[in-house]
């Protein structure tokens, strides 16, 4: 099974500066994953630039399966969250919020998309915030809602590889990135510096092989892992 996790920058053409739905459609073609996981997605709003980008990007590659899940509104008419798109039929799904700290910085209500597939996979697609509290809840959340069996977590988390508070994530979870060979950063996409995106996964799934390729789309280049789940 292969595995993408993808910041689109809500479909936004790094290098063209506008909203290109077949840019982002041409990349998640080319690897062809089974399952897909997009952060930054709109979904659709009063502004004319707020379509479902979720239906868009479902209609472009031909998945059989998707889901939004919207972690806040935009000016408060503006739907703007995590997605997926799957081969797996998705047996349910649901929008678990991640509690929003009261602190000072660029603050903002997220989410985890949680859905159960076929063949007794449950998938977890979400996007940490930016302060050292929003992410520290988010981990506590993902934590309080995973699966303890062929489990697969991915996003973007924001953070470094290093980071402490990814500990308690590591401590229960594999990341797909021990299969890199060689450093794979992932943003930005033109000149990538960090990894902040993630696929981990249970202890039971097998990672067979993980790479972060040097796709320049959006801001962020995509990470793809290839897993045995059994």
């Amino acid at each position: 099974m292969k595995l993408m996790v993808f910041n689109t920058q809500h479909c936004l053409n790094f290098v063209e500066k506008r909203i290109d739905f077949e840019i982002m459609a041409e990349t998640i073609k080319r690897f062809d994953p089974d399952i897909v996981g997009l952060n930054e997605m709109r979904g659709k709003g009063a502004s004319p630039d707020y379509e479902d980008q979720t239906a868009a990007l479902q209609a472009l590659t031909g998945y059989p399966y998707a889901f939004f899940a919207k972690a806040l509104d935009v000016g408060g008419v503006n739907p703007y969250g995590n997605a997926m798109l799957s081969k797996l039929p998705i047996l349910n799904a649901q929008i678990i919020p991640i509690p929003t700290p009261q602190v000072e910085g660029r603050v903002e209500p997220r989410c985890i998309l949680k859905a159960c597939l076929e063949g007794g996979i449950t998938l977890l697609v979400t996007h940490f915030g930016l302060t050292p509290e929003e992410r520290e809840n988010a981990v506590r959340t993902v934590l309080s809602v995973k699966a303890e069996e062929k489990c697969i977590l991915m996003g973007d988390f924001n953070t470094p590889p290093d980071s402490a508070v990814l500990r308690p994530i590591r401590a229960c979870m594999k990341d797909t990135a021990d299969a890199f060979e060689g450093e794979k950063l992932s943003f930005r996409s033109d000149e990538p510096h960090v990894k902040i995106d993630y696929i981990f996964v249970t202890p039971d799934i097998e990672v067979i092989s993980a790479d972060i390729p040097a796709v320049i789309a959006s801001d962020h280049r995509p990470h793809i892992a290839c897993v045995s789940v059994g």
